[in-house]
């Protein structure tokens, strides 16, 4: 099979691969993914970037004859740059540009039906503005591509998964965009992600707010006025919803089985919780459009890039999730 002839000949779940910002530790990262055993006997890998940065990743990772063993698992598309002692572990627009087209090309494929998921490897918002792209990052990206308005991002790390009913807000921000519409919108898609899924039944949990839930109003009213009566709302209409629960409990409550998945309300306090359980194995998974997407939680860490030093558990979580969540069937 030619690198640019990606036919689905197997029952095994093709999983496209993005090499991730170029300069940083993606390209190490994924050649040391796509070189594990047992990433090939859960699904077939396709890795998507520059062979010649690729081959050059492997070499820095002490992988041998790299492409000799794995060009048939390589969708060739050039960079337009050169990894050296100067861009290594800098903010380059060249490497903006490659790190976008990998992911276009991973798009293209999943919507040929020629894949059936993607993990990505991390990109550089800086490096994505001086390319000229006019997206800040993967989510952004995505859902211009598959035309989805809000991609419903989850975390997920040793089954533990973790909603997010805001993000990248401050938290005075955050707390004021928290409302009984939403709640009861996020029951419904978080419950569907789920479904989708095949994640074991169960209930839904809401985090509090406030420390305790807000103790009935006595430090906090978001609980009482907003946060109870939509979830007794979704509740009344069927749904497997229970909650506020006190954030300093909920999440361990899930980790242990007790419910299927978390809705936290702002972003630190699902981060926080999921991250101190695993850092290396905490996977966000978008939710929302026609094919799963996995990503790692890291960042490109140009601090260490191409010094033989980066770690492929994230990546390899991230492809192992991509396979088993896959949407097609």
């Amino acid at each position: 099979m030619g690198r640019n002839d990606l036919a689905k000949n197997s029952e095994k779940k093709v999983i496209a691969m993005t090499m991730g910002d170029p300069c940083g530790i993606g390209p190490e990262i994924t050649v040391k993914t796509l070189a594990d055993k047992n990433i090939h006997s859960k699904c077939r890998p396709v890795l998507i970037g520059d062979a010649d940065i690729l081959e050059q990743a492997a070499e820095k990772m002490g992988i041998k004859h790299f492409m000799g063993k794995y060009a048939d698992y390589i969708y060739h598309v050039p960079c337009n740059g050169k990894i050296t002692t100067k861009t290594a572990g800098k903010v380059c627009d060249f490497a903006g540009k490659a790190a976008y087209d990998c992911i276009k090309v991973s798009h293209q494929l999943c919507s040929q039906g020629k894949a059936d998921s993607v993990a990505t490897a991390p990109i550089n918002k800086e490096a994505l503005k001086a390319a000229g792209v006019p997206y800040i990052g993967h989510t952004e990206i995505y859902a211009a591509f598959t035309n989805t308005k809000d991609p419903l991002t989850m975390f997920e790390t040793r089954g533990l998964r973790v909603f997010f009913l805001t993000r990248h807000l401050s938290l005075s921000g955050a707390i004021s965009a928290i409302t009984a519409d939403k709640i009861k919108d996020y029951t419904i898609r978080c419950t569907e992600a789920l479904d989708k899924i095949g994640a074991p039944k169960g209930t839904l949990a809401v985090a509090g707010l406030n420390p305790h839930s807000g103790e009935h109003g006595l430090f906090g009213n978001e609980e009482v006025e907003i946060i109870a009566p939509a979830v007794e709302e979704m509740k009344g209409l069927g749904y497997g919803v229970e909650g506020p629960i006190s954030a300093d409990s909920v999440f361990y409550q899930a980790y242990m089985g007790k419910y299927r998945a978390v809705l936290s309300l702002y972003h630190d306090q699902g981060h926080i919780a999921t991250k101190t359980l695993d850092f290396e194995r905490t996977i966000a998974l978008t939710h929302s459009m026609p094919y799963l997407r996995t990503s790692v939680d890291h960042g490109t860490a140009f601090d260490i890039a191409w010094t033989g030093k980066a770690s492929n558990v994230s990546m390899v979580e991230a492809v192992l999730l991509a396979a088993k969540y896959s949407y097609k069937k």
